[in-house]
């Protein structure tokens, strides 16, 4: 049994921005870690032309500044050094290969008991603290829905984050299944190399330009959430028109309302508008109703037929399969039951980081606020 003062489940963002926090006051703790790295999502499934979408005063984790000299919108490989570097600087050394089967808070001994599989030697390791940090994040598991004869597709079926590069589907027509932003990035970088894309977009979605979502984000700070939500709408309407004649629909609500109620962000259109457009990216707002050889068939009967599918179909969490005596913080989808500023603290040393659908800035408030619960150590 090792045992140390603060266990955090996951080196993800989330979890290195507790570790650094904790790090700076001294408090002994460990990071649990599934993957062989930190940040793993970023580092090995993200695809290769991913840039942050907000500006990067809005993406810093605790602690320490993106350099001067980063652009405004942080390629995926000066982010990926930045959390190198953040590693470095905090000096965090997390457990990896660790896949946490169990976590229960010992009544008795007033502390966290968690066992985790070390996936080298495959056996289960113990480990125990007076306080716990889930840290997994709001993408854990990747989600693929269940489609009649998907298995017998004869080309290529990958989720997003086996998505690289759209040069892999050159001259391919390739069907985008999801309409959130890795889905409209992925189906414009499949066009600018060639491939003709199809993206499914079923749900109505809020087109915002970067610019747009900034400008809301600064404005928050100010303004009532309806009144810029209004604001943001309007913009929308100017620049981008009736988007229903590309057979795409707008909500009811607005995007940051519906980005805290449901956790559904607006599309940052970086620009696939455009290539919607012109026709060189295909909506289809029908539901896919099964898969027969290379054709996929819709709900209405039409059918296409592909050369790959690519799911841009989100993540499961799994927090509710290892997490017992957890009925104070997360449901059943890993999702804070309390709602925000509240999310973050659970009962007997439970905390969550990074499950508030606020991004890298929201993760930073969690740490720090997991931090400030510390004086009593």
């Amino acid at each position: 049994m090792q045992h140390r003062c603060v266990i955090i489940v996951g080196a993800g963002p989330s979890g290195l921005s507790v570790a650094a926090c904790l790090t700076r006051r001294s408090i002994p703790f460990i990071v649990l870690e599934r993957d062989d790295c930190f940040a793993s999502l970023w580092f090995k499934y993200s695809y290769d032309r991913l840039h942050l979408h907000l500006r990067k005063q809005f993406c810093e984790l605790p602690h320490m500044s993106f350099p001067p000299s980063y652009p405004q919108y942080v390629p995926k490989k000066q982010f990926l050094q930045y959390l190198n570097d953040y590693v470095s600087h905090f000096r965090i050394s997390p457990l990896y290969g660790r896949t946490v089967e169990r976590a229960k808070y010992d009544e008795g001994g007033q502390k966290w008991r968690v066992q985790a599989r070390n996936g080298d030697s495959g056996e289960v390791e113990e480990y125990s603290g007076r306080f716990l940090v889930v840290a997994t994040g709001e993408n854990s598991e990747p989600f693929v829905p269940e489609v009649e004869g998907l298995g017998g597709f004869k080309g290529r079926v990958i989720h997003s984050t086996g998505f690289k590069s759209g040069k892999e589907f050159k001259d391919e027509h390739v069907l985008v299944v999801g309409s959130g932003n890795s889905g409209v990035e992925i189906a414009l970088d499949l066009a600018n190399h060639g491939a003709k894309a199809s993206i499914l977009i079923r749900s109505s979605i809020h087109l915002l330009s970067r610019g747009m979502t900034n400008l809301g984000l600064m404005l928050l700070k100010y303004l009532p959430l309806n009144i810029v939500d209004s604001l943001l709408v309007i913009l929308s309407r100017m620049v981008y028109g009736d988007v229903s004649k590309f057979r795409i629909k707008r909500p009811q609500e607005g995007p940051f309302s519906m980005k805290i109620k449901y956790g559904k962000y607006p599309v940052i259109d970086v620009g696939t508008y455009e290539k919607i457009k012109s026709g060189e990216i295909q909506v289809i707002p029908e539901e896919i109703e099964s898969v027969d050889g290379n054709d996929v068939v819709f709900k209405n009967g039409r059918s296409q037929p592909f050369d790959s599918i690519v799911f841009c179909t989100g993540f499961k969490r799994s927090t509710h399969k290892w997490l017992k005596g957890n009925d104070s913080l997360l449901n059943d989808d890993g999702i804070p039951k309390l709602n925000y500023p509240n999310h973050w603290k659970g009962k007997n040393g439970l905390y969550c980081v990074g499950l508030s659908r606020r991004g890298f800035y929201g993760a930073s408030a969690d740490a720090e606020n997991i931090l400030s619960q510390f004086s009593i150590v």
